[in-house]
């Protein structure tokens, strides 16, 4: 059995989406518990023979600056959520809620794994190859040394790894070319470091890549810093909105259009479904000695259960020891950045 901390309270929509979706996942995974976690007014209605109430008298809004999520809510659900992770009742915590409190709170109550400095957000985008590009960081660090991509790169292959059941996922850098003369001395430092790590075998490092190899389906990873990441994150869900709007709208506008639809219809259903940005929620905040999902804020109740899934499967899949596993054999390589502090880091995703 395997058992989730969900912060029901969380998100924009709180319970009447994450009860809905706890639900629809409970049905489709005979093997899963359920820690609801929330305020007993909100979660007292419901019930299932695999779902537990566990109670928290406050909630962090998604306006909550991180001080105040911290330290002065500390019986949130989000917070309670997290300490069942902490005292190993749940295998793994899911939460909508403000990312900056999320990862604020995980760090503080889980501690970081021994050789990463700063976790970080990882989610999947859509590609070409009709697969998804895993992306990290997406907005727990705006600011990163060359030491973090790499520490970055490890962490996201262990999740690789698991998620997709390959061994040796391919670890692409994030630059303005692939020639390795280009970007920031951050960038070309963290491309030695990569490469000096493919060469021991802790990688498979394929070189730099460029923003249009993301859905290109180029290489399984792609590292970057938080700033960058979360532009991409939010440019990629702008496009899929408009392409998939576009397309309902411009074919229903007359008997023709219509008619085209009505022929195409498979084509399109399944264009539209490879583009649902629903369907790849659920980002690991990796480098925690535990395991924590994010939702995005906005999930409807498919997303969110996508977001269940996701924690499901890196519990079963026993993600945390691949990780810890991988930074071991890495660790020669993975030189600390404590002694060389990067301002600002500061999670940013909603």
């Amino acid at each position: 059995m395997i058992t989730l901390a969900v912060d029901c309270m969380g998100g924009d929509h709180g319970p009447r989406v994450t009860l809905a979706a706890c639900r629809q996942f409970l049905d489709n995974h005979p093997d899963a518990h359920l820690l609801l976690v929330g305020l007993k007014d909100s979660l007292q209605s419901f019930s299932h023979a695999r779902a537990t109430v566990v109670l928290a008298t406050e909630v962090v809004a998604m306006d909550d600056p991180v001080e105040i999520a911290l330290r002065r809510k500390k019986d949130s659900s989000m917070r309670v959520a997290i300490q069942q992770v902490k005292d190993g009742t749940a295998a793994a915590a899911v939460s909508a809620g403000n990312t900056g409190a999320l990862m604020a709170i995980a760090r503080y109550i889980l501690k970081t794994l021994d050789g990463i400095d700063r976790p970080a957000i990882a989610t999947q985008m859509p590609n070409a190859q009709g697969g998804a590009t895993t992306v990290l960081d997406l907005g727990a660090n705006v600011d990163c040394s060359a030491e973090h991509l790499l520490q970055f790169a490890v962490m996201g292959s262990a999740l690789v790894s698991v998620l997709k059941g390959v061994e040796e996922p391919t670890v692409g850098l994030l630059n303005i070319g692939e020639e390795i003369i280009k970007g920031s001395e951050v960038i070309k430092k963290a491309g030695e470091l990569l490469r000096s790590a493919a060469n021991s075998g802790d990688l498979n490092f394929y070189g730099n890549v460029e923003g249009n190899d993301i859905f290109k389906g180029t290489v399984d990873i792609v590292v970057c810093d938080g700033f960058v990441g979360n532009v991409a994150l939010k440019a990629s869900e702008g496009v899929a909105s408009m392409v998939v709007g576009g397309l309902k709208q411009e074919f229903s506008r007359n008997i023709f259009t219509k008619t085209a639809a009505i022929v195409a219809y498979p084509v399109l259903k399944a264009l539209m479904n490879r583009m649902d940005y629903r369907r790849y929620n659920g980002a690991a905040l990796l480098g925690l000695r535990g395991l924590v999902f994010k939702s995005h804020g906005s999930a409807d109740i498919m997303a969110f259960e996508q977001a269940l899934n996701r924690a499901y499967d890196a519990a079963r899949n026993n993600l945390l020891n691949r990780v810890r596993t991988r930074i071991a054999h890495a660790a020669p390589l993975l030189v600390t950045a404590a002694a060389q502090p990067v301002p600002g880091a500061s999670a940013t995703t909603n």
